[in-house]
């Protein structure tokens, strides 16, 4: 192998490097972007979660006063 093809295959190499190099970047700056809005989306579903639960509370215990008024018709009855 000469000189020049030596020379040749690190210029190959050292290039096919870069496109990795930049490949692999792109992909980082994809999944920070998408890591972001899947956090995003995480804070929106807690809080959608949260208040969900607190009118599931509000239900229950509407429901839980209302079984009380009607066990105290029944008795009256």
């Amino acid at each position: 192998m000469s000189k020049n093809d030596k020379h040749g295959l690190q210029e190959q190499d050292l290039r096919a490097l870069e496109v990795r190099v930049e490949e692999l970047i792109r992909a980082c700056t994809h999944l920070k972007d998408e890591n972001k809005t899947l956090r995003a989306r995480e804070h929106e579903l807690m809080a959608e979660r949260d208040r969900l639960a607190s009118k599931n509370d509000e239900a229950k215990h509407r429901v839980e006063d209302m079984i009380t008024r009607l066990r105290r018709l029944e008795d009256e009855a």
